[in-house]
């Protein structure tokens, strides 16, 4: 394992390029890829180009694969970032010529699926971005969060430690992007809750590792970009969070039970773990039962760690993942949780 160092950070003026790792998305609701694309131009001053599979649902591994190879190559783009996840793009990591990546390293921002690449990009040593999608964060309908685009302009431009801060308010519910009205008003959003501490009687710093929980479990069980020489993840920060497909309290316990069996949750030195997303189109909790949803996943992660990690310093609501406002997380990357003050900074 190599460790991950930073690419160089991209400036105002440059072109970053827009691809679609896991799903053309972008080809069947292109409002919110234009309003993305129109925001990357506008408010961060960078110049997108979208690669042939950009806009293909459909496309397959190669196809992906021969976009991300041709982004990182051209000297001309200084960053990389996704129109929006998926469901395979683990199909794609067998694809990749790392040694060309690693000749070119870039930073690389997405999520969700994108935890594919975020984890093949940790292990070939460069530092991510965990967050920051073209369609979902930068394509919100009427404005970014301003707590994202800060992030988010954080992220890209600046090299020193930024301190996270707790979301005043904040929305998990979705509005249909085939409906024109979903673009004619902001997100309604509720008041913030605040993280949840516990351990909190000391500080831990380390490079930050894991991602969204579902996508890391098929990496583990596929065992692909997780190294076996599970000492390279001594004392880092593990962060993990939950997509739209909300798993249950019973599948997130099991799959961090796993984690612990393979000896690698007790490796960190702390857990960062996300708001718990607990609305979807399929699941459209009412207001109980999101919070009750909330609620088995924290006592879930918790429950896990007693049996395999109890001494974990750990921070639970934490706004990363799917949730909005979103803050970007460095991949790679160093998180310094401090417990007594209840802080998180992270160097980007």
């Amino acid at each position: 394992m190599i460790t991950p160092s930073y690419p160089p950070k991209p400036s105002p003026g440059d072109r970053i390029a827009v691809l679609s790792p896991g799903a053309g998305l972008p080809g069947l609701f292109p409002v919110p890829h234009e309003l993305g694309l129109e925001r990357l131009r506008e408010e961060f001053g960078l110049e997108p180009v979208e690669y042939p599979a950009t806009r293909k649902m459909g496309a397959t591994p190669q196809e992906r694969a021969d976009d991300i190879h041709a982004a990182f190559a051209d000297p001309d783009i200084k960053a990389v970032i996704a129109s929006i996840g998926g469901d395979d793009q683990i199909t794609v990591l067998p694809l990749l010529d790392r040694e060309l990546i690693r000749a070119n390293p870039k930073p690389f921002f997405g999520m969700s699926d994108n935890t594919n690449l975020l984890a093949f990009l940790y292990s070939t040593g460069i530092v991510g971005y965990h967050g920051a999608t073209v369609m979902v964060q930068l394509g919100r309908p009427v404005a970014m969060d301003p707590l994202t685009a800060e992030s988010l302009r954080a992220a890209l431009f600046a090299s020193g430690p930024y301190e996270l801060r707790p979301a005043e308010r904040w929305n998990d519910i979705n509005r249909d992007w085939a409906e024109p009205a979903t673009f004619a008003s902001e997100p309604e959003t509720r008041p913030g809750t605040g993280w949840i501490w516990h351990n909190a009687d000391r500080v831990a710093e380390g490079r930050g590792w894991g991602g969204c929980l579902e996508i890391l479990a098929g990496l583990l069980m596929a065992d692909r970009e997780v190294s076996h020489d599970l000492s390279v993840y001594d004392g880092g920060v593990l962060f993990l969070e939950t997509s739209e497909e909300m798993p249950s309290g019973t599948e997130v316990f099991r799959t961090l039970r796993s984690m612990g069996e393979r000896g690698l949750l007790q490796r960190f030195s702390a857990l960062l773990m996300g708001r718990a997303k607990t609305w979807s189109f399929e699941q459209p909790n009412s207001a109980a039962d999101a919070a009750r949803y909330a609620v088995e996943q924290r006592e879930a992660v918790l429950s896990a760690l007693g049996i395999y990690a109890p001494d974990t310093l750990t921070v639970l609501d934490v706004d990363f993942g799917h949730t909005d406002p979103q803050l970007v997380l460095p991949y790679g990357g160093t998180i310094r949780v401090d417990g007594p003050e209840r802080r998180i900074t992270v160097t980007y």
